[in-house]
Order: structure tokens, then sequence, then C-alpha cells
């Protein structure tokens, strides 16, 4: 098994290389859609959020109203580090136990942890391989304005909560740059899958895959 880190800032296009990821064959394991799952309606994880924020978190139907638990905790530290504290350790066991699952199936598995805070939550040594996915800042303020409909000062706000660019570059094996169009990042995801998931060598060190445009 080669274990995967796969990291970037919001906006900068995670999603899409899990997608490419997994259609060359690596199994995903994706933090954020872990997350919703343990605070699925009747889930103990759920009932631990309304024990102790309040029942007021849910929406009509019962489930968890995510844009609202956000706006809570994102200007108050002490709310964040609560809800996290309940959500962070039910995602990573889960996420094991989909891993191990993967294993089991295929011993050679790629299996990619799909995880935004994962240089900000200390996973660095956790993985074989960190792969960050990197666009300029203003390219992840242009995207979040353009295509989530964020007001500039909130989508600079939502950067600046995240680990720096430099914090994650830093901690890269490998950096793919998303910066152009669709084409251009299947194209460095291939090289990627080719030239170091498919056939893994140990501790590459980082890296960009093929000339940057």
């Amino acid at each position: 098994m080669l274990r995967v880190g796969l990291t970037g800032g919001i906006g900068a296009g995670k999603s899409e290389v899990s997608r490419l990821l997994a259609a060359h064959g690596a199994v995903v394991i994706d933090a954020d859609a872990l997350a919703r799952e343990v605070v699925a309606p009747g889930s103990e994880g759920l009932a631990a959020v309304v024990e102790q924020f309040g029942a007021d978190v849910l929406g009509p139907d019962g489930s968890l109203d995510r844009a609202a638990m956000a706006a809570r905790v994102f200007t108050d530290p002490t709310a964040r580090a609560r809800l996290e504290a309940i959500v962070h350790p039910r995602v990573r066991a889960l996420a094991a136990a989909r891993e191990a699952a993967a294993v089991a199936a295929d011993p050679s598995a790629v299996v990619v942890h799909d995880v935004p805070l994962l240089v900000e939550t200390g996973q660095r040594d956790g993985y074989d391989l960190l792969l960050v996915v990197d666009v300029p800042t203003q390219v992840q303020v242009d995207r979040l304005v353009r295509a989530r409909g964020m007001r500039e000062a909130e989508a600079r706000a939502r950067i600046a909560a995240q680990a720096s660019r430099e914090q994650r570059l830093a901690a890269a094996d490998v950096v793919l740059d998303n910066s152009g169009n669709l084409d251009d990042l299947a194209r460095r995801v291939g090289d990627v899958w080719e030239a170091v998931l498919r056939s893994p060598r140990p501790n590459p060190g980082p890296q960009s895959p093929g000339p940057q445009s």
C-alpha cells in the first residue's frame, strides 16, 4: 500500500484532483465526506454536537445545519475547537477503517486521504507522500468569488484561516500546479500517477510534475 495525503487551500481544486486520481485507480478517502457521515441524523456524533451547542444547530429535517454551524465557529476559536474535538477523532477512526478495508481488498492499493486541514492538524508524518494542490492566492480568491459567490473579504478571511501557501509547500513531497485549465490539471495528475504513485519510489522529495505553464 502507498498512503498518500492530499491537501490544498480552499479553491485550489483539490476535489478535482481527487476525482482524477480515483479515475486512475486510487482509493480516495474524503475527509469532508466522512465529516458529514459522522454527524449524520441519528449518529452518535450528531448527538454529541447537539449536547455541546444546543438543538438550534439542527435544520428543519433534524440534520446538522452545516452553514449555520460553520458561521458560528468560524470567528470563535473556542467553539471551533469544541466542534473539532467531536468530529476529528470520529473522522480519523472511520478513515482508518476505510483504509483497512481497501488494503484487505488490494494490498498494493494507492490510498489517497483527501484532507483539507492536513497541514494545520499536524498529520504530515502519517503519510508516505504528501501531494499539495497549489495555486496563487489571488487565483483562490477569484475562484471563491466567481464559483462560490463569496465577497472578496470573505474569501480572503477563509484563506487566512487555513495554513499559508508557504506552509503547505514546505510540507509537500509533490506539488500540483492548478493555476491552468482542467486539461492542464488532468495531464499533471496523469504524470504524477505514472511517475510517482503507480510505481512509488520512497521519499521522492519536493517536486513538480512536468513543465509548469
